[in-house]
Parts: structure tokens; sequence; C-alpha cells
């Protein structure tokens, strides 16, 4: 990993990242390797002053989309989804902790045995701390994916740069996974992006990004180091901005 030598970028970041990357190499679940590897990463940036706040979704565990398409309701569905990123969240509170990062959960629904309710002034006063905070269970309300909830909550907490972190390396014109022909974008607008649906994120996500002037930067977390390099202000994915 590389070390921080120089100030970096941003002083307050919100990292949001799907639960897909929690689950490395299998199928289903989380792999601890992972965990490991994403907070230690975290807790470089830490040790550096970045304040860190955190979504995460819940694909590698259940997607409430999914089974709404095969017939459960679909606010069922979507609030046994906002469970989902809570136990991502917990898994990744874990871990921090054990490397010595003071970590807080704040549940946008009550789940006050485990977590904290989510409660904006409080939230910022964690980071101020040093604190990372993770925000758990979306927005509260079924219909809004976790990339929304992490656009939301970017922008109640003042966070300087949302990172969307995959597993690609960026943006493409189509999936590099399935189109050998694809293309990557170092840097975008967002009316770029909506218009040639690059589902980056979902709309809503990407209009509130917009409206409130917050940069995204989309990079691959399976690359060792490269959110480190991010905040250090490295030419590391795709950057999309408002102009």
């Amino acid at each position: 990993m590389p070390m921080l030598d120089s100030r970096p970028t941003f002083k307050r970041i919100l990292l949001k990242l799907s639960g897909e990357v929690l689950m490395g190499e299998g199928d289903y679940g989380i792999d601890p390797d992972v965990l490991a590897r994403i907070a230690g990463e975290v807790r470089e940036l830490c040790q550096h002053g970045v304040e860190v706040g955190m979504v995460i979704g819940g694909g590698n565990l259940f997607r409430g989309a999914g089974l709404a398409k095969k017939g459960m309701d679909r606010v069922a569905a979507d609030h046994m989804g906002m469970l989902a990123t809570v136990m991502n969240s917990l898994a990744m509170q874990d871990t921090l902790e054990r490397l010595g990062v003071f970590t807080r959960v704040m549940s946008a629904i009550r789940i006050n045995e485990v977590c904290e309710d989510y409660i904006r002034r409080r939230a910022i006063r964690h980071l101020e701390k040093g604190r990372v905070v993770i925000f758990a269970a979306g927005t509260g309300n079924p219909f809004f994916t976790t990339d929304s909830a992490a656009s939301l909550r970017a922008i109640e907490v003042n966070a300087e740069v949302m990172l969307k972190a995959t597993k690609v390396d960026g943006i493409y014109s189509a999936d590099p996974f399935k189109d050998a022909k694809a293309v990557r974008y170092d840097r975008l607008t967002y009316d770029e992006a909506l218009a040639r649906k690059l589902q980056v994120m979902d709309a809503t996500a990407i209009v509130m990004c917009r409206e409130n002037d917050i940069p995204l930067k989309v990079f691959n977390i399976n690359r060792h180091g490269d959110l480190v390099r991010v905040v250090c202000g490295e030419s590391v994915g795709t950057t999309v901005v408002r102009e």
C-alpha cells in the first residue's frame, strides 16, 4: 500500500462500496480477507487526518429488487435489503475496530440494539472526532438504491467527494467484461453520464451529486492501494463532475 507522503487532496470523503465487492472470489457472503484489505486502506487514510464516511450495499447477501421481480412485495424485499446492508456494515465495523479504528454504524431504520440511529449532526461530530461512520440501511425508504443513499449522505455531511468503489477501473462505454471494444473514460460530466446511459449509478444519485456539485470518482477497489491514491489526488479511475 502506498504511504501518504503528502497532504491528502480531500479532508472528508464518502466511500461507496458495493456489497458484491465484499464477496471476493466467492459467489455469496463476505470474504474476511477483502474486508481486512479495504479496512487497512481506510485506516491509512484515517491516520493521515482524512474523515471517512462509508455506505455499503447488500447485494452479496440479498438484493431486494431481484426478488421483487419474482413476485415478492417490493417494499418487503427492500426492507430485507436494508437489513443486509446493516450486516455488511457491522462486519466492516468489527474489522476496522480490530485494526484500532474507532467506528460507528448509523442506521436509517431503528435497530438500537446493534447500532446508532442516523442523526446528521451526530454523524458530523463523529467524523470531526476522527471516527469512521458507516451509514447503513440505505435511506430508510423502499425504492431507493444504496447509490442514492450514498449521494444523500455525502451531501448531508458535507463530503468533498464521493468515491464509488467497483470491480472495474472506471466508467466504460459498455460492460468491459462483455465488450472487448468498451472504452474507458478518464473524465465525464454528470450530464454526459446521464445522456449516454452509462449506468455508473442510478439517475437519482447522479442528479443529486450534480445539483450539489459533489465530484464523483469511480475506481477499482480490488487494485491494492488505489483508494489511497485517489484520495491523494492521483489520476486513478474516472472522475465525474458537474461541468
